[in-house]
Parts: structure tokens; sequence; C-alpha cells
């Protein structure tokens, strides 16, 4: 059986997602016709005559057109008729604009269930558009056509007789609010009784308003109580008829029942200052608590406290069991803080695992750091979710106002700095903010802006380390270590600079340089020395590594520096390990199959899984300074190191020990047979001419 045929004109760039609705149209019981447009000239050309379209149904974002440009053509148009967005992209506070703008509904692209009772509804208020104009049409040529007419919109009708003082209401006026023709008499007071207490002084001033002249017509929305002590909203319209004198002796009008759109704008209004899984407030609402917050300002009980919250383990918790796990995580936390805050505190969500927290009240930082532990306490044990016992913590930043600020942007940054600062020191830590981390973050942004700019600006450099050796005492490569020289800091280490490159990004193109120069001079160092032929191992961070192009990043490298493969070695430590996937797995075959060796640095000081070194068919074990520096002095260090020596050999590996400093270091390591020894009882770190003149020195030790 055929449906209701219904004539679109869909504004969409993709023929897919235009059958998509089509299809979900036709389960609604429509026949629909499309017309499908994605530029504007189309979509002018297709409403030149508007009784051709039945409904216009927009996506918000194409190539060569918008929603937004859409609308605008639409609205030039004048056609009366329903203009729906149907989008993946967009967001409350967007489609609130929309509204505002002439759209009649939005519908996310993932919930087109939603379609067809927005699209029965438009089409009902359309038609009841266009019978009130038919009405006021007729209302022009006779009462009593105007008075058929309204009654068949559905609307009420008013009439004050303003000399006898009495008030016609129409059977609909008082069907509306459930009343009989009966129930209701002819006294003003019969409409003004029932408006809500709080907005009846408003009616009456905007109706005297145009009794008096001072305006054109009569226009108020407000709330009445019906006769079931309901709360509805109404629409009520009127114009008052004058005498020669312009004095008014009668006024009629409408009334319609808009309780429907109020309850959609109040959820819109809801959605727009809330977020959409948790119901907390969002960002845009707390910064509005918080301002009002910071006016408020005050000393001593009046104090309050900003916490940012960030679980810890968040990503790892929705990688292992689903984004669903994740979601019924954030709501347990959810109400985890809103059990802890009082009637005059917030709780929002931010976005994905974080929440912020106004807490009214604090008397100075013990009182904040208790109630930031308090919450941390609540989620030290297993949180039962969807059949899995979830373990998280929350890393949280306090800043305690109002004191300096004027912004609530300002204390939402200082925050998120103390935030930074208690995930750097340790999970499930607070901290409160002090000056001292703003200047931090200040130079730490500075320093990223510098060091964008270093590799342009020729400031890096390599130094050297040498790998010995321990059985002939020959120098056998180096390790290459990046270094800056800053214009205003001087040489900096890598512990200065490197987390700040990992954060940004910049790790990617200051460790390709590193590879690209550290190749370059090795190639060199074996044509002013063919009979040593130095090796070179290099450090790749978790970052790189996870790069799908570096492999051809390293060989091009080789081949750019007309280096053989096996040359080189690169260092990755466990944590590059865990964070790599099958991808990685990939990457780390195919440089081996170039005889490329790998190095797991600093073994023993992370997590030390087993299971990594049998995924991951390594090569080298580099047994970390900590250990190799206490050997003489602790017996345990020494079980440590021989340990570990006795595992790289179980599994064919070769050992290198780095921070060796003594002698008797020395001659213990040649004592278990470890293979290569680095630290500073060889050499400090050098630069290349100096490392050039060691290797010419053909030193042993």
């Amino acid at each position: 059986m055929a449906g209701l045929r219904l004539k679109v004109l869909i504004v969409e760039d993709v023929e897919d997602d235009a059958l998509l609705i089509a299809r979900e149209l036709r389960r609604g019981g429509y026949d629909p016709v499309l017309t499908r447009v994605e530029t504007e000239p189309a979509m002018r050309a297709a409403l030149d005559e508007c009784s051709t379209v039945d409904i216009i149904i927009s996506d918000y974002t194409l190539p060569q057109f918008s929603g937004p440009a859409a609308l605008e053509v639409f609205t030039r148009c004048r056609c009366d008729l329903p203009f729906i967005i149907v989008s993946g992209t967009i967001g409350e506070e967007t489609a609130v604009s929309l509204l505002k703008a002439g759209a009649h509904d939005f519908i996310l692209k993932s919930n087109l269930a939603r379609l067809v009772p927005a699209v029965d509804r438009e089409l009902r208020e359309v038609e009841v558009r266009r019978a009130r104009r038919r009405a006021e049409a007729c209302l022009r040529e006779s009462e009593e056509r105007y008075a058929l007419a309204a009654q068949g919109a559905n609307d009420g009708l008013w009439d004050w007789d303003l000399r006898a003082g009495s008030v016609y209401y129409s059977p609909r006026w008082k069907a509306m609010l459930g009343y009989t023709e009966d129930d209701i008499g002819d006294r003003i007071d019969e409409w003004f009784s029932r408006v809500h207490e709080d907005d009846r002084p408003a009616v009456e001033a905007r109706l005297q308003a145009h009794l008096s002249g001072a305006t054109a017509h009569f226009e108020s929305e407000h709330r009445m109580r019906n006769r079931r002590d309901e709360i509805l909203w109404m629409l009520t319209r009127g114009l008052a008829v004058r005498d020669a004198d312009r004095q008014p002796y009668r006024v009629a009008g409408s009334q319609t029942d808009i309780t429907e759109r109020k309850l959609a704008e109040e959820r819109l209004r809801f959605q727009a200052l809330h977020d959409a899984l948790t119901g907390l407030p969002n960002r845009t609402l707390f910064m509005e608590r918080l301002q009002c917050a910071l006016e408020g300002g005050g000393t001593g009980e009046r104090r309050f406290a900003v916490m940012l919250v960030d679980l810890d383990r968040y990503k790892i918790i929705t990688d292992s069991f689903g984004h669903s796990v994740g979601d019924a995580l954030v709501l347990a936390v959810a109400r985890t803080l809103q059990a802890r805050i009082g009637p005059r505190d917030t709780v929002a969500r931010l976005g994905g695992d974080e929440f912020a927290v106004l807490v009214e009240g604090m008397t100075g930082a013990d009182t904040a750091v208790a109630f930031a532990e308090s919450f941390q306490s609540a989620l030290t044990g297993p949180l039962p979710i969807d059949g899995h016992e979830v373990f998280t913590t929350a890393s949280i930043g306090i800043v305690l106002g109002p004191e300096r600020y004027t912004a609530p942007e300002e204390m939402l940054r200082d925050a998120d700095t103390a935030n930074q600062r208690a995930k750097a020191q340790r999970k499930g830590h607070c901290q409160v903010f002090d000056t001292a981390m703003h200047t931090f973050a200040v130079n730490q942004l500075r320093l990223e802006t510098d060091l964008r700019r270093a590799v342009e600006r020729d400031e890096l450099a390599l130094y050297y380390q040498p790998l010995v050796n321990l059985a002939s005492g020959e120098i056998d490569g180096f390790e290459a270590l990046l270094r800056w020289r800053h214009p205003e800091r001087g040489l900096m280490s890598p512990a200065e600079f490197i987390p700040v490159a990992e954060d940004t990004g910049l790790i990617v193109p200051l460790g390709n340089w590193a590879l690209r120069e550290a190749c370059r001079q090795l190639s060199a160092w074996q044509v002013q020395f063919p009979a040593l032929r130095p090796k070179v191992s290099v450090n790749v961070s978790a970052v790189q590594f996870a790069q799908p192009d570096l492999a051809d990043v390293v060989l091009q490298a080789l081949a750019s520096a007309h280096l053989e493969a096996r040359y080189l070695k690169l260092e990755i430590t466990e944590s590059v390990l865990m964070d790599s996937g099958d991808a990685a797995m990939q990457t780390l075959d195919r440089l081996q199959d170039q005889q490329i060796k790998f190095l797991m640095d600093d073994f023993g000081t992370g997590y030390s899984s087993l299971s990594y070194l049998h995924r991951f068919p390594l090569d080298i074990l580099k047994i970390d300074a900590s250990f190799v520096q206490k050997m003489e002095k602790e017996a345990k260090h020494d079980e440590i190191v021989q340990a570990i020596v006795a595992l790289a050999r179980s599994l064919n590996m070769e050992i290198v020990a780095e921070g060796m400093e003594t002698l008797g270091t020395l001659a213990r390591l040649r004592e278990l047979k470890v293979g290569f020894g680095q630290g500073y009882l060889f050499s400090q770190p050098l630069d290349a001419e100096a490392a050039g003149r060691l290797l010419a020195s053909r030193r042993h030790w």
C-alpha cells in the first residue's frame, strides 16, 4: 500500500545518506519523492516554485554548500515549509543557533528514528501556520469567516468589550484549559486569575501598553493553570479597535497552546548547557556559575575551590573493555562526585574523562585537599561495571578563589596546570596550584615555541658516548644523544626538552633529524676510519615508533648516508613496547630483516614484562645505570645484574651495561662476561669532533 506522497527537497552531497533518509520516511508511512541538491544555485532553482516542495531536509556540512547557507536561501525565498537539519557533526550550541535562525528541528544522523516524528509534527505545524494566515485574511472580510477559520486552526478566541466590561471566550478557548462552555463566565478575571502569578503583572502591563497606544498590537507568552492545576504555556495575541478619538473600546484576539514548543525549547536549553551522558552541567554552564562565584567575591567561608578531576586509567579501560564500559565508568564517577558536594556546589563534565568541581565554603587549601582526597578514597575499591571489576584513580588539580582572579578562564587554566603537575608526580595525586606552576607552564610554552624553530635554526646537535667492547677494550661504536644549543639557555640535555617534544608531537621531526644526522656522521667516520667500522645507536621514542612511516624514514636515512643497515642500532624502552600494536610489530620485523638491531633500553626500571621480550624479538638488552652503579656497594644490585645477564643469554641477546664509572665495576662485568659497556669510566658524551679524535686515538681500556 502506497504511503502519503511527500515532496522532499534534500540538501545533501552524499547520495547514500539521501537514500537512508528516504528509507526512514518510507518506514514512517510516507511515499517520498526526492529532489537532491548540493549547491546554492540548485536549491534556489528548486524553490522557484514552492508548491513543488513539501519539506526541506538539509545536511549541515557540504563541500560547496552548508546547512546555514541553505537556511539563508530558504529564509529569502519566503516559502512556508518545514526546514529540518539532519547532520552527524552538529553540537547543541550550533543547533540552538540554527533554531533561532529559522530551522524547525535538528536530528543527528545516528538517531534517524526521530526523523518521522519530527516530519509529522512540522507538517502539522505548517498546516497550522497556513490556516492561521487564511484566518487573518478572512478577518478583513468578515468576523464570521475569521471565527470559523480560527476554530479550524485550533486556537481559542477572546473578545473584550471595554465599554460593557464583558469578555467573550470561545468554546475552544475554554476547552484549552479543560473547561466546558458553562464553566467560565464573561469577566476579564476569568482570564487573568488563571495566569500564573509570576507572569500576571507582565501580561497586564503589555495589554495596558497596547490599549494606551504604546504598542501596535498585544502579544504575550505566559503560563496559565488549567482545570487540573497543570501549567500550560499560551501565546496570546490581540488588537484594539479604536474610536475617532483613538480611544479603545474593544480588543479581540486569539490564544494558542505553545506548551510543546516551550518544552522543546527547554529541552534544547538543557542540552546546550548539560552533558548528554551524565546530565551534569557542561563547560558553558560551569563557566557561568564560576563567573557568578567570582562576582560574589568574599573571604573566609565564602571562599571556594575549583578542582579539575582527570581519571588516570580511562583510556586503558575503554581500549580494553570498550566505550560502553568507559561510559558506565564516567557515570559512576559522576555519581560519586555528586554524592560529595553540597546544594550550592557544582559538578560538571568538561568532556571525556575530565570533570570540574566548584566547591563553596573552602576555608583554605587544607579543606580543599581533604575534599579531593575523600573523592580519591571513594575510588580506591573496584567498581562493578557491566560484569567487570574496574579500578581507576583520579588526578586532581586544585585552585582557590576568588583571591586575584577576575575571569573564570584563569581559574580553570590554573586548575588544569595543577592537574598536570599532579599527574606528573604520580597517579591518584592531588595538587594545589601556586604561581610557580603558572610560571613553569609559561616557560614550557616558550620552550615549545623555541623548539619548533630549533631545527630550521640549526640549534640541534648530536653528542656521542662510546660503547666499549669489554672483552677487547676497544670502541665498538657510539650512542647518539640529542642536545639543544639554546640561544639563551645554553646547551640543554634531553631531559629538559624531550618531554615537551613528546607532548607536542615535535619528537617526530626531532627524532627523524637525529636519525639522519647520526647516519651521516657514522658514514663519515667509516670513510675516515675504514679499519674500525664503528656502529651507532639512536633512541626512538614511543611517538616515533607509532608512526606508520618509521621504517621508510629509517631506510631513507641509511640510503642518503650510503650506510649499511647492519651498522645502525635503534634503542627503544619498555614503554614503547607497551604502547605498540601489530603495526609496530610489522615495523620492527621489516627493519630487522634489513639487519638493523634493536636494543631494549633501561631494562628493569619499568614493568619488565617478559612477555614483551618474547613478543618482540629484540637483539640487545641494556642494563640500566641504576643497577650497574650500585653493584659494588649493594649485593642485591649485583644479583639483579646477574639475573638480567642470565635472562639475556637464555634469549640469545647481547648485553650492554650503561652507567659504568669505576674499574671495579668494569672488572665485575668482565667476570660476568657482559659484552659491552658504556659510561663515564670510558668517556662522557662528546661532540662529533671530539668523538672523532677519540676514535683516532685507538684507545683501549
